[in-house]
């Protein structure tokens, strides 16, 4: 009786588990590839301990979005949109789409790459095949067939993983020489701008507002649910091994950087780097490269346009076609690959206008899941409530200062 218990147990926990792998794969966009990359072959296995903090705070940040979502039944777009006037939700739903805007900017830029290296397409044709794959994978996104949606960005997902972390098998790093990592110390303002940049990139604001809805679209209408604190229990245990998956894939990254491109010029663009792993680990590794960055641009691109949805659903209370928000935010994409020279330069822009967004998600998160007319008993205590402060302060810090330094020139 006691193995059946835990076998059911077991199964009622598989069920649950899905939606933070999905929001993780915000984790490893295109943008990340590049910021990863570029910090180990400048500083080596300097910054190892950023990526690991950065971690940390954004397992918290997205179980307080699933928390969220779970106990209220709403996403945070809902909420906010339930608790503001017309001109408000209208203000809010319009920096919201910039946001979604320019999180595809990233995604698009970076398949149309990965697609010029592996086939030689031109950029602006390959954002459109882009464009086009996104499309079908979001036709699985809701009702009976969200499950499918949510296993083929996962398979997605593996394939990001093997394709960034293949370089670690053909050069192993010195484990030694990737723990001297961990030791929390800086070498120049230059180093202490590329961690501010890593920090404050931690979190995304698409994948915060997206999570609270993921949890609840993981069941079908009229399916049964565990109960609240079930789902919670399954959320901590999805959301640790998803962001762990996550983060492990942007460690290898800085890993491989460091142990093979270190010190070496011309790794500062996508292309770049990809020429520079070529030609030290050969050119199979460098095509397994460039298929993981081309899982990464069609996973993140999918999410970030239903994210883009959720949020005019909820703020506007307009469910728009999933077509029409792809076309919305894979248009400045297009152009910005037919008329720019160099789209690298275009991923700067578009992570500060992200870094603009934090502070309008994460801010209304903390407050909401310490609300205790909106969560009940679920309320975070006061303990838990600083830390949340605590880290949501450190992040708008970060993202602030890396707005600043960049209209500065200093990135």
């Amino acid at each position: 009786m006691e193995g059946m218990g835990k076998e059911r147990h077991g199964h009622a926990l598989a069920g649950i588990l899905g939606p933070a792998f999905v929001a993780a794969v915000a984790y490893v966009d295109p943008g990340n590839v590049a910021a990863n990359i570029t910090s180990g072959a400048r500083y080596g296995y300097l910054l190892v301990w950023v990526l690991v903090i950065a971690n940390c705070m954004s397992v918290l940040i997205q179980y307080q979005s699933a928390k969220l979502g779970i106990v209220t039944g709403k996403s945070l777009p809902e909420i906010l949109g339930e608790r503001m006037g017309d001109g408000g939700r209208f203000m809010f739903f319009m920096q919201a789409e910039v946001i979604a805007i320019a999180t595809d900017l990233a995604e698009v830029i970076g398949g149309a790459i990965a697609l010029n290296l592996l086939f030689g397409l031109p950029l602006f044709l390959g954002g459109c095949i882009i464009g086009v794959v996104s499309t079908i994978l979001l036709i699985f996104q809701k009702g009976a067939t969200h499950r499918i949606f949510e296993k083929l960005i996962i398979a997605l997902l593996l394939v990001i993983t093997f394709g960034f972390i293949a370089g670690l098998f053909m050069a192993p790093p010195d484990p030694r020489a990737v723990a001297s990592g961990l030791i929390p110390r800086f070498k120049g303002s230059a180093t202490v701008l590329m961690a501010t940049s890593m920090l404050g990139a931690t979190v995304m604001p698409h994948a915060i507002y997206l999570h609270s809805t993921l949890v609840n679209d993981h069941y079908a209408p009229g399916q049964h649910k565990p109960t609240v604190r079930q789902l919670l229990h399954g959320s901590k245990i999805d959301v640790f091994w998803a962001l762990l998956l996550a983060g492990s894939v942007n460690l290898s990254l800085l890993i491989l950087a460091a142990n093979s491109l270190y010190g070496m010029t011309g790794t500062d663009t996508i292309e770049g780097a990809q020429h520079a792993i070529a030609s030290v680990l050969g050119p199979v590794v460098g095509t397994i490269f460039s298929v993981g960055l081309l899982a990464s641009s069609l996973s993140s691109t999918s999410v970030g346009t239903y994210a883009g949805s959720e949020i005019m659903h909820g703020l506007l209370r307009i469910k728009a076609p999933m077509w029409a928000c792809r076309i919305v935010t894979l248009v400045p994409a297009l152009i910005v690959l037919w008329f720019a020279g160099n789209p690298t330069e275009a991923l700067i822009v578009g992570q500060v206008v992200l870094s603009i967004g934090i502070p309008f998600a994460i801010i209304p998160l903390m407050r909401y899941t310490h609300d205790r007319d909106l969560m009940g008993e679920y309320a975070d205590g006061p303990f838990k409530h600083a830390l949340n402060i605590a880290v949501a302060a450190l992040i708008v810090a970060l993202n602030v200062l890396l707005i600043i330094l960049t209209f500065l020139g200093k990135v």
